[in-house]
């Protein structure tokens, strides 16, 4: 008898430890389950935490498979730059593909934000300032609220916005291949004329002065006065044509970025970019790019001062006071961009 009350005794504690176990392992099950439909939460940098201000999607899948239809019409449109650009790379792959793997130093254009998942290759003269203000804002988790507040050399401090040669090699592989990535463009030649007119034409722009204009004007004028070999301040245009043609400027190394091609500056021939945006259309493609990162009813681009711009008109001016050689090299040294970003041959160029 004694025996089986054990016996007993021993099952009733085995069925309260299974019941426990069991009654635990429920208990576990359901809070999975609630972690499982448990709302995630972000920050963003325009509101206090606000529960998922945008949906699962992000910039990328918007762009190639669009919800709404009004961005349709303009993914076309960019669907066509981008074929542009690639089949430019196909058809001169010998020149454009100069070196055929980017090191950390090829990388320092590209900005990168990490909350909408997108990669800006900055281009000097392409409205990069205002870009590098908008996503300034877009990064700033509420530092900053209005570009046109942040003043414009503040934009171009490199510790106010993360670059994508910052990052591991694993890391700058995933942004490259699930974050959108865009440049803007610009008309080759107004580029450069608008690049002369700001760094060699303006008072304030000394360092530019000394740092290139002293060295062209020895190389280039004839009898140049002490005074302009020590200021460097009054560069003529065929002077600085002539310096950008130079197969010694070449050998010195990269063309400075505010005359550089945009190909070397963002490499597109490496890399694949989303968006090719447009100088000549800024404020509606920068405002398609802040739309499909989901921040575009927040956030606009700034309206662009247009009295400074230089146009065509004054390209054609600057392009008549050059020689006919230069304009021939000059189209050489650019010819990629032309034919990468779909931009004729000015009618001024006459070459042949």
């Amino acid at each position: 008898m004694k025996q089986v009350l054990l016996e007993l005794t021993r099952m009733s504690r085995i069925c309260r430890m299974v019941l426990a176990t069991c009654l635990g392992s429920f208990i576990l099950v359901i809070f999975y389950f609630q972690s499982m439909f448990q709302p995630v939460m972000r920050r963003s940098p325009f509101v206090a935490d606000v529960c998922c201000p945008k949906s699962s999607r992000n910039a990328l899948q918007e762009l190639y498979s669009p919800t709404q239809s009004e961005y349709s019409g303009a993914a076309f449109l960019h669907q066509a730059r981008r074929d542009q650009v690639a089949e430019t790379c196909r058809t001169h792959g010998a020149s454009s593909r100069k070196r055929r793997v980017l090191t950390p130093a090829d990388l320092r254009h590209l900005v990168v934000d990490e909350e909408h998942e997108l990669i800006y290759c900055y281009v000097p003269k392409v409205a990069c300032t205002n870009w590098k203000r908008v996503m300034m804002v877009m990064t700033g988790r509420g530092k900053y609220t209005n570009p046109m507040e942040i003043p414009s050399n503040q934009a171009h401090v490199p510790s106010n916005l993360k670059t994508l040669n910052q990052y591991s090699i694993p890391e700058i592989n995933h942004r490259l291949k699930s974050f959108l990535k865009f440049l803007f463009v610009r008309e080759p030649f107004e580029r450069l004329v608008s690049a002369y007119r700001n760094k060699f034409t303006l008072k304030y722009n000394t360092s530019f002065h000394k740092r290139f204009g002293t060295k062209i004007v020895r190389r280039y004028r004839k009898n140049a006065t002490l005074e302009a070999l020590q200021s460097g301040a009054d560069v003529r245009f065929p002077e600085f044509a002539e310096y950008l043609v130079d197969p010694a400027t070449l050998k010195e190394g990269p063309l400075n970025e505010h005359w550089e091609t945009v190909h070397s500056l963002c490499h597109p021939c490496h890399i694949r970019y989303d968006l090719v945006g447009k100088y000549e259309t800024l404020e509606e493609d920068s405002n398609y790019v802040l739309r499909l990162a989901g921040v575009g009813d927040r956030l606009r681009f700034p309206t662009y001062a247009k009295s400074t711009r230089t146009t065509d008109q004054m390209a054609a001016q600057f392009f008549q006071n050059i020689s006919g050689r230069q304009r021939a090299q000059l189209y050489q040294l650019y010819k990629l961009d032309f034919l990468m970003f779909n931009y004729s041959v000015p009618s001024y160029l006459n070459v042949q």
